[in-house]
């Protein structure tokens, strides 16, 4: 998509959140912020509902830190030590005598300990944080411990008990449930009204059952309607979404994979995962699709086999981006 983003340019307020029960939670959390884990499956709006929080609680964004665990973890030492957040504070020096390990326990300690521009707190965000090792929960245990009384830690996740007992018992738990058919159609007429979209309601609907539950596969498929077809409705979005073909993005992928291209290929899964708004499963299902045309033999099983390691791995909650990037990463060897 050329144009912004309406996923980006219409991020909800507090108030505007599908869910009573959010709205409620997260509410109580403005006057008295308390760490909190946020829990429920990808796209029913954990990451908006914390960006929301923040923007009720706090004047200034920079009193805002958000972390996506998946990825900073999967950071070489030097991509970290680059990354325009850290770079101020990680000198050419640390970064050579630190491991890894250290640099990342150092980031954290280091943003936990940020004073507030406005206010009497920030919040620190940790986003997609099954993908946590055991021994940096430990860390960032140790980090809440000490920081407590000037920072607010929000842990995003579609599994909490993939959190060690010490982070889950310092934290509220929040359940994100999917948003209804109808709590998604009144986010989606929200959205094209502001964007001044002619629609139908019915063409609304389709777009709700096309994305069951997953909000962020709505309004991009709700945005790909209107790129087509300049109006939301039931027959412009039944031929937009059945048209919407990703078998030439799935096959450059797999040929980037195998060619050794590991960084384009990954590219192209950051896009699918959160331009397109699909979740890690519907990757695979698209993966296997396309390679059972394009394989066969030794390596179609080949494919399968990892394909099923991949699926239960997802089944625990562990990160899209990861494993799907660690079947592309196997491919290509």
């Amino acid at each position: 998509m050329d144009e912004p983003l309406w996923i980006e340019t219409h991020a909800p307020s507090l108030a505007e959140l599908p869910q009573e029960s959010v709205r409620d939670r997260l509410g109580d959390a403005v006057d008295e912020p308390v760490n909190l884990v946020l829990h429920g499956p990808p796209g029913a709006g954990k990451t908006a509902a914390v960006r929301a929080l923040a923007a009720e609680a706090h004047e200034s964004e920079n009193d805002l830190f958000e972390l996506n665990v998946a990825d900073f973890f999967g950071m070489t030492k030097k991509e970290i030590g680059e990354d325009p957040r850290f770079e101020h504070f990680i000198t050419p020096k640390r970064r050579r005598n630190s491991s890894k390990a250290n640099l990342i326990n150092y980031v954290l300690k280091e943003s936990a300990s940020y004073p507030p521009v406005s206010g009497n707190y920030t919040t620190v965000v940790l986003d997609n944080a099954e993908a946590i090792r055991e021994d940096f929960q430990q860390a960032l245990r140790r980090v809440m411990e000490r920081h407590h009384e000037a920072t607010q830690f929000v842990i995003v996740t579609r599994q909490p008990s993939k959190l060690i007992p010490p982070i889950r018992s310092r934290c509220f738990p929040v359940s994100v449930r999917a948003p209804t058919a109808d709590e998604t159609v009144s986010v989606l007429r929200t959205v094209v009204e502001a964007e001044d979209v002619e629609y139908e309601p019915d063409g609304l609907e389709y777009v709700a059952g096309y994305a069951a539950g997953n909000l962020r596969k709505a309004i991009t498929a709700a945005q790909a309607t209107y790129e087509d077809a300049g109006e939301v409705t039931m027959d412009a979005a039944y031929e937009t979404l059945q048209e919407i073909g990703l078998d030439d993005r799935i096959s450059g992928m797999l040929d980037d994979a195998e060619s050794g291209e590991f960084t384009d290929a990954r590219s192209e899964l950051d896009d699918l995962l959160v331009d397109e708004g699909l979740d890690g499963s519907e990757v695979l299902d698209e993966i296997l699709r396309v390679g059972r045309s394009r394989y066969s033999g030794d390596r179609l099983a080949d494919l399968h086999r990892l394909a099923g390691d991949v699926d239960m791995m997802l089944a625990e909650g562990n990160s899209d981006r990861v494993q799907i990037g660690r079947l592309l990463a196997e491919l290509g060897r």
